[in-house]
């Protein structure tokens, strides 16, 4: 695989996630494309590009705990970025 065809553009991104959805009957507002998005965008720039994607599992793990509700989701995910925010290695 070329680094180039491992790039999506936005709706092969929006039919990766219409297949998570389908493959873990998943409804739509619990994949927030555009909130985890921003998360790894911010994670990205507050602490590291690798600790991205990291940061969304931990945010997905917390928010599943905390009982899994889009509320508890956006709750976590505003933590994580929260703490990225005011990192300093």
């Amino acid at each position: 695989m070329t680094e180039a065809s491992r790039t999506l553009p936005p709706e092969a991104l929006d039919s990766w996630a219409g297949a998570l959805r389908e493959r873990f009957d998943l409804a739509d507002d619990d994949v927030p494309i555009a909130l985890i998005l921003d998360l790894a965008r911010d994670v990205a720039n507050g602490v590291a590009r690798p600790a991205a994607p990291l940061s969304a599992f931990v945010a997905g793990l917390v928010a599943g705990r905390a009982g899994g509700s889009p509320a508890d989701v956006e709750s976590a995910v505003a933590a994580v970025t929260q703490l990225a925010g005011t990192w300093e290695a």
